[in-house]
């Protein structure tokens, strides 16, 4: 069973920066293919940025050009660089192997 917490979420201005991290319980070179998902108020869980195999990435058209998602495996760590938020970017982000999910962190951009 994989653990997988969430952090680095909080309040930001728009046109801010934040950079999520997601900490895995196990050797994150087993996880083939990890996913950042947000759900904001009222609306559904939707994907935001997946990687696959370490290093090919898919974006959702909504932060292509804005998010970075990357894998860092020595530190059983995927990590989400999110630039030039704006207020549509409000949510809980959760990171998921599409198996398991971590708690959620909040980001808010005011």
């Amino acid at each position: 069973h994989v653990q997988l917490v969430e952090s680095g979420g909080g309040l930001v201005q728009a046109g801010g920066s934040l950079n999520l991290s997601c900490a895995a319980t196990v050797n994150s070179n087993n996880l083939n293919c990890m996913g950042w998902f947000r759900q904001a108020p009222g609306k559904e869980r939707e994907g935001v940025a997946h990687i696959y195999k370490r290093d090919r990435t898919y974006y959702a058209d909504s932060v292509e050009g804005r998010f970075t998602i990357s894998q860092d495996n020595a530190k059983n760590t995927v990590y989400l660089q999110m630039n030039s938020l704006k207020s549509d970017d409000t949510a809980v982000y959760f990171c998921s192997d599409f198996n398991n999910w971590g708690p959620g962190t909040q980001v808010t951009v005011s």
